[in-house]
């Protein structure tokens, strides 16, 4: 039993067909192979054009073991495999080296040279080679909680990034079935507006392509483990500064979290930011102390939202 596309957020319409691919592979008494491509092949087949990335490869991993998939598999995207016509893919990639019984995938499902082969190719081809073929519609729901005043929408990776570029990441979280998480290791920063105001930060170092969200303040939840480790240590809530601290005329952007009442450096570990709502937007304050007393504020508001204290 194999399923295949780029699952980049693992969002709730990725898991309702990964969903169905694990229940059908169980019935069968298959195991369930995800199929997942690294780099993404927008940047191979237009370099430059790399979407936001929603979810690192590790944690997509992750995600799927805890689906219930029993092989993740990560297919190397070159110009090679771009160029690939439909028919020779299905062949090279899903018969000879999968050898797939069933294939499970998105109605949109896309294969082959400039995308060339869709569901309905994909459905001739099993034909001929002796495979399955099993579609799945688009997940559709709501965004905004219970009230529903939104109309639904399409669950993609594309909705995803556009609410984390918005800095909406209670709707992001609504369509991933979780919070939004940025990753990286703590890295030294500048101290500006950090401990020297009483507010010292753990800054982030994302990766290339993250999808962090838009300027502002965030509530969070900093989940960290020691370098070396395999298991977190613990997990903690922190007020979470997105931007380039325009108060000190900062030009970098940056990731800061100020973990709530915890003496420590976390330099050198890695950790792990849930993005749980949005507190307000980046401002530029005339005065070190009204940037302090709106800190405060921050940190405040952090406490009340995760209840933490």
């Amino acid at each position: 039993m194999v399923t295949i596309g780029v699952f980049d957020g693992m969002h709730r319409g990725h898991q309702q067909l990964i969903g169905e691919a694990v229940r059908r592979a169980r019935e069968r008494g298959l195991p369930c192979v995800l199929v997942t491509f690294d780099p993404h092949p927008a940047e191979v087949v237009r370099p430059g054009s790399h979407p936001a990335q929603l979810t690192t490869l590790q944690r997509r991993a992750e995600l799927a073991e805890q689906l219930g998939v029993d092989v993740f598999c990560v297919l190397p995207f070159t110009l090679e495999l771009s160029r690939m016509p439909a028919d020779e893919f299905v062949h090279e990639i899903i018969v000879d080296r999968l050898h797939a019984a069933v294939v499970v995938v998105g109605e949109n499902f896309t294969f082959g040279h400039k995308a060339a082969g869709n569901i309905d190719l994909l459905h001739t081809l099993g034909q001929r080679f002796g495979f399955e073929v099993e579609s799945a519609d688009l997940l559709t729901g709501y965004t905004d909680g219970a009230e529903r005043r939104e109309p639904p929408v399409t669950f993609s990776s594309t909705f995803v990034r556009s609410c984390v570029d918005a800095g909406d990441v209670a709707a992001a979280a609504a369509a991933l079935g979780r919070y939004h998480r940025l990753e990286g290791i703590v890295v030294r920063g500048t101290g500006r507006g950090g401990r020297e105001l009483g507010y010292p930060t753990a800054n982030l170092s994302t990766p290339e392509f993250a999808a962090i969200p838009a300027d502002g303040v965030y509530a969070c939840w900093f989940t960290h483990r020691q370098r070396g480790a395999t298991e977190p240590e613990r997990t903690l809530p922190a007020a979470v500064s997105v931007g380039s601290n325009p108060t000190f005329s900062g030009t970098e952007r940056t990731v800061e979290a100020f973990v709530l009442d915890v003496d420590r450096d976390f330099y050198g570990e890695y950790a792990e930011l849930d993005f749980v709502s949005r507190l307000r937007g980046m401002v530029r304050f005339d005065s070190a102390e009204q940037l302090v007393a709106q800190m405060g504020r921050d940190v405040a508001d952090t406490r009340a939202l995760l209840g933490a204290g």
